[in-house]
C-alpha cells in the first residue's frame, strides 16, 4: 500500500505552521484515500487531541478550522477559546485567521462531519462545505474560500506542540573537533572480546523510510571524508531495499576496514504479508542469511533456499540490533507496526542480543534542532519522543539515541558526525555485552578461555579455533 502523503505545498505548510507556536503536523486523515464521509473522518480523527482541518478547492484556497479539543461525538456544543478558522492563498503573504466570537461555542461535536457552525465540512457526506458566516465566526466568504464550496481534497492533521528548549541538556555532549577525533579513534581501535570474531555485526531494522540505508551511507561518508551513496536510498510507499546487505566501512578512501559490519534489511510494513518477514529477521540473528539474499515478503528463507547458510559461527551471527525509527512519525506508529517491532524484540531477547534504538530525522522533527543540531538534547520535543519510544518498545531511555543522517548535504558537518559516531560507540559497547555473555557461557564448556582477548589483541586465530554456533 502506498504511503498517504500531504497535499500541502511547502509554502502552504509554512503558512499554516505560522498560526501556531512551534508545532508539528501529523496527517491523520485524507478524504481522497479514506473517503469523503463523516464515518471515515471520525474513525481516524476522534480522540486525537488538537487537530487542524485543511480543505482544498479548485479556486486555489486552502482553508479550515483548528480546535484544541477532542472530537468525541458527544453531541455537545464545545467551547474552545483557542479555536479559529483560517484561509491561505498564494496571492496573500499571510494567512487569514478568524477567532471564535466570545461566548459562542467553537463547534458542535456530533455524528456528522466537523461542524464549526459557520463552516460545516463534509456536508451531507460529500466533498463539500456549507458556509453561513456571522454566528460563531465573522468572516467574508470571498476571503475565506472564494465562494467555492466544492472540495478537491480534505485532510485533518494532529497538531503537536514542540515546546521550547530545556535550560540544561538531558545529555551532555562535547561538540568539538577533539571529541570527534576521540570517537573516531575509539571506533577504529575497537576489538571484540572474542579473538575469533574480527568485526561486530549490527542489524538495522525499522519501518519503510525510517532511514536505515541512509544511516549506513552517513556513517560511511563520515569515515570516508566525503559523501557516499553505496546503499540505495529513496522515498517510496514500499521498501527501496530488497536485498539483505552486510556492509563494511573503510576509514578513508584507501584506509583499513572498521571492526564493524552494518547489516541492512528490507523495511517493515504493517501487514503480515508485506515488508520484512519476522522469521527472516530470526534467520539473520542466527547468521543463516548470506549477503545479497533477495527478500520475499510472501515467504521466509528456508534451509534449501539459495542464500541460506547452514554452518555458521559467531562471525556470522548478529551481535547488536539497532531499531531505526523516524522521529517525525513516532506518534503515528500503528499497533500493527508496534506489534511487529515487539515480536522482533522478543526474539532478540531470547537470543541474548543487545538492542538500541535510533531516532532519525531529528532535524525534520524539530525546527529548533534544524536551526542548530546542538539543540538536540535541549529540545523538549525530542526528549518527549525519546520517552515515548522507550515506553512503546520497553527499551530503556539510555538505549534511545537521536541521530541525524546526511540527506541533502554536499559536505560533511562536524556536529552531524559527532552524533553518528556517538551512536556507533554505543553500539560497540552493547555488542561487547553480547560477547561477554558468550565468554560466560563458553568458559564452562570445552572451548576454554584461550579463545578470548588477553594481553596480545592481534594474535591470529585459525579457523578451527572459531567458536561454532549450533
Amino acid at each position: 500500500m502506498s504511503a498517504v502523503t500531504s497535499s500541502l505545498s511547502k509554502h502552504q505548510e509554512n503558512n499554516l505552521l505560522s498560526l501556531f507556536s512551534y508545532a508539528r503536523l501529523h496527517l491523520l486523515y485524507k478524504a481522497s484515500i479514506h473517503g469523503f464521509t463523516a464515518a471515515a473522518f471520525h474513525g481516524r480523527c476522534d480522540q486525537q487531541g488538537p487537530t487542524v482541518i485543511v480543505a482544498y478547492n479548485a479556486a486555489g484556497f486552502v482553508f479550515g478550522a483548528y480546535t484544541s479539543k477532542d472530537y468525541a461525538r458527544s453531541g455537545a456544543a464545545v467551547s474552545d477559546g483557542e479555536a479559529f478558522l483560517y484561509s491561505i492563498r498564494a496571492e496573500k503573504d499571510k494567512p487569514l485567521r478568524v477567532g471564535c466570537v466570545s461566548g459562542k461555542p467553537a463547534f458542535t461535536d456530533g455524528d456528522p462531519g466537523p461542524n464549526f457552525g459557520d463552516l460545516v465540512f463534509l456536508h451531507e457526506d460529500k466533498p463539500a462545505v456549507q458556509s453561513n458566516p456571522g454566528n460563531c465566526f465573522i468572516f467574508q466568504e470571498a476571503e475565506m474560500h472564494g465562494n467555492d464550496l466544492a472540495l478537491t481534497e480534505f485532510e485533518v492533521y494532529r497538531v503537536e506542540g514542540l515546546g521550547d528548549l530545556l535550560e540544561k541538556p538531558w545529555r551532555n555532549i562535547q561538540w568539538t573537533s577533539e571529541k570527534k577525533q576521540q570517537l573516531m579513534t575509539s571506533i577504529q581501535n575497537y576489538l571484540p572480546e572474542i579473538k575469533a570474531v574480527n568485526q561486530a555485526r549490527v542489524l538495522l531494522v525499522g519501518p519503510v523510510g525510517a532511514g536505515k540505508s541512509s544511516f549506513f551511507n552517513s556513517i560511511n561518508s563520515a569515515f570516508r571524508g566525503n559523501m557516499t551513496c553505496q546503499a540505495i536510498t529513496g522515498t517510496a510507499g514500499t521498501s527501496v531495499t530488497t536485498q539483505f546487505r552486510a556492509y563494511t566501512i573503510k576509514a578513508g578512501r584507501r584506509g583499513g576496514t572498521l571492526p564493524l559490519i552494518l547489516c541492512d534489511t528490507m523495511g517493515l510494513e504493517e501487514n503480515a504479508d508485506t515488508g520484512l518477514n519476522v522469521d527472516d529477521v530470526v534467520s539473520i540473528f542466527k547468521g543463516h542469511m548470506k549477503d545479497r539474499y533477495q527478500f520475499s515478503s510472501c515467504s521466509s528463507i528456508l534451509e534449501d533456499s539459495p542464500g541460506y547458510q547452514k554452518h555458521v559461527t559467531l562471525n556470522d551471527t548478529i551481535h547488536c540490533v539497532a531499531y531505526v525509527i523516524d522521529t517525525c512519525k513516532v506518534s503515528l506508529l500503528s499497533e500493527k507496526m508496534l506489534d511487529k517491532l515487539t515480536a522482533i524484540r522478543k526474539k532478540a531477547n531470547q537470543l541474548g542480543i543487545p538492542q538500541i534504538l535510533l531516532m532519525t530525522k531529528v532535524d525534520e522533527a524539530c525546527p529548533l534542532v534544524a536551526k542548530d543540531l546542538k539543540n538536540v538534547y535541549r529540545s523538549v520535543y525530542i526528549q518527549k519522543k525519546a520517552r515515548q519510544l522507550s515506553d512503546f518498545l520497553g527499551i530503556p531511555l539510555s538505549y534511545v539515541l537521536p541521530v541525524k543522517n546526511y540527506s541533502e548535504e554536499l559536505e560533511l558537518d562536524q556536529n552531524t558526525d559527532i552524533l553518528l559516531f556517538m551512536v556507533l560507540e554505543q553500539i560497540l559497547n552493547y555488542a561487547d555485552s553480547y560477547f561477554e555473555n558468550q565468554i560466560t557461557d563458553d568458559q564452562d564448556g570445552s572451548n576454554g578461555p584461550e579463545l578470548y582477548r588477553s594481553i596480545d589483541p592481534r594474535r591470529v586465530v585459525s579457523q578451527r579455533d572459531e567458536p561454532k554456533i549450533v
